[in-house]
């Protein structure tokens, strides 16, 4: 662990603002960077946007399954909005600046949007799980009234623990260096320009990455590894390729998602690189929100057949 020595008091300066780095280092890709990640956002906006109408307008697509695809796709949205516009702001503009209480915001509302998304990624599963393994009490399990408090206590329950991390991290002393090498405010990045002992808050980082993402990704494994079992016991070989194919577009996106993201928060701090994290970064918070809705579209028939309804109006 960093353990940081805090500096005698007449060496402290209060910070009041950051520098994001960003690709500072890369000035002549600075406008093609822009345009890149430009048409990247206004894909994930676009893709993501039409399935969330989609499954909301088309009454083929009433159910559990796409109830919690829509709050997927919106959670995706979101996500990407709380990093991905100062990005490219501060690639047009130069201006690389941000206050501290914007940064705050920023790594909040990114770990809120982020657990929100392991916990729906959960919630889709254990649909998965229910629809396969117990097909006859389905719409009895996944009642309307229990999709409901499943979505809402996926995109809740996190937020006041890390409402409560994000206040005691930016409540650290902040001295030296502003400079933030990476796109956006996020933690291990934050707590490098800490000068005060980070210990507690590294814990944290862990305890929090444990409680949202490892164990919704270990009830993800449990709940495939039942699905699976029932799936081979299938004596039809179509039957086994339908079941199959209700659940890989899900899987697809589980192993994109949490793979990125648990390397990220749970390897060890001593080795944490900022070129390593800024990678893995992209992958989880631009890349995946990217291809999550290309890999539900195009292997998934209900969804084409909606989309085409639609597109030939």
């Amino acid at each position: 662990m960093n353990r940081q020595e805090k500096p005698p008091d007449e060496n402290l300066t209060e910070l009041l603002d950051f520098v994001l780095l960003g690709f500072a280092d890369m000035p002549h890709l600075r406008w093609f960077l822009f345009g890149l990640f430009l048409v990247i956002y206004i894909i994930i906006l676009m893709s993501n946007g039409t399935i969330f109408l989609i499954t909301k307008m088309d009454p083929a697509l009433q159910s559990p399954m796409y109830f919690f695809l829509a709050n997927f796709s919106f959670s995706e949205i979101c996500f990407v909005s709380a990093t991905l516009p100062r990005m490219l702001m501060n690639l047009g503009t130069q201006r690389r600046r941000i206050s501290l209480v914007a940064c705050a915001t920023q790594m909040c509302f990114g770990l809120i949007f982020g657990v929100a998304e392991c916990l729906l990624l959960a919630v889709m599963s254990y649909d998965r799980y229910v629809a396969i393994c117990n097909p006859l009490n389905y719409p009895l399990v996944m009642n309307h009234r229990v999709c409901i408090q499943l979505v809402t206590g996926s995109w809740t329950v996190g937020i006041p623990f890390l409402i409560e991390y994000t206040y005691q991290t930016f409540s650290l002393p902040f001295c030296g260096s502003n400079q933030i090498d990476h796109f956006f405010c996020d933690v291990f990045p934050i707590l490098k320009l800490a000068c005060g002992d980070t210990f507690v808050n590294e814990m944290l980082v862990y305890t929090v990455a444990v409680l949202f993402v490892m164990v919704p990704f270990l009830l993800i494994l449990g709940s495939y590894s039942k699905i699976i079992s029932i799936i081979l016991k299938l004596s039809s070989v179509t039957s086994q390729a339908k079941a199959f194919s209700t659940c890989s577009s899900h899987l697809m996106v589980v192993v994109l998602f949490f793979g990125s993201a648990i390397i990220t928060y749970l390897r060890p701090n001593t080795r944490h690189s900022d070129g390593t994290d800024k990678v893995l970064s992209l992958f989880y918070t631009i890349l995946t929100p990217m291809f999550n809705p290309m890999i539900y579209s195009l292997r998934n028939k209900d969804v084409i057949i909606a989309l085409r309804k639609y597109l030939c109006k």
